[in-house]
């Protein structure tokens, strides 16, 4: 999924042989992965992923979550980096679990890391799943939209891998603040009605 990018990624994906679906413009990291799930969905997926473009997953657990989904009877199989935090810094693993905690304080959900971008999603996810936000603040929604809809949710451990750049790339405190502001918002508007 190309949400916008500017710089050569989609087109190395392609060269590589990847089929690969773009946005013209940025949507969000939740509106990225809808569109890329919606396309598993419509094209009778059995099993599809999810995985940070910045290069903190290791393929490695990608290909475990893949082999664990269906022996843990999974829907949606969360690759944990805070299970076995090594190689995240304080700073990280404090934020991580900090909206680790509003999820569940708002949504009732209790999952280690709640904002892992290394997800796998069985057929039955893939066909219900649904989400209406689309920042980041969708990690924790949908972990909620899985639980109106009994999907059985579950973490695996993984390992981060944090280089300059993917620092530069991923979530900061502020996108945080960002964050819980946004899902507050989504639970008091449901909670009153649209």
């Amino acid at each position: 999924m190309d949400d916008g990018s500017t710089d050569e990624t989609s087109k190395e994906a392609k060269r590589a042989g990847a089929k690969v679906i773009s946005h013209i413009i940025n949507t969000g990291a939740g509106g990225a992965t809808a569109t890329g799930l919606s396309y598993a969905q419509q094209n009778d997926f059995t099993i599809a992923a999810t995985m940070d473009a910045d290069g903190q997953h290791n393929p490695k657990d990608l290909i475990k979550g893949l082999e664990l989904i269906n022996k843990q009877k999974s829907d949606l199989l969360i690759g944990s980096r805070l299970i076995n935090p090594s190689g995240m810094s304080r700073i990280k693993i404090v934020g991580n679990k900090g909206l680790g905690y509003i999820t569940f304080v708002l949504y009732g959900v209790n999952v280690t890391d709640s904002q892992s971008g290394l997800r796998i999603f069985s057929k039955r996810a893939l066909d219900c799943l649904k989400w209406r936000t689309s920042g980041y603040e969708f990690c924790s929604e949908m972990l909620w939209r899985a639980k109106q809809k009994n999907l059985a949710i579950r973490e695996y451990p993984i390992s981060a891998i944090y280089t300059d750049y993917s620092i530069s790339k991923g979530q900061n405190n502020w996108n945080g603040v960002h964050i819980i502001k946004q899902l507050v918002q989504r639970r008091i508007v449901e909670f009153f009605g649209e």
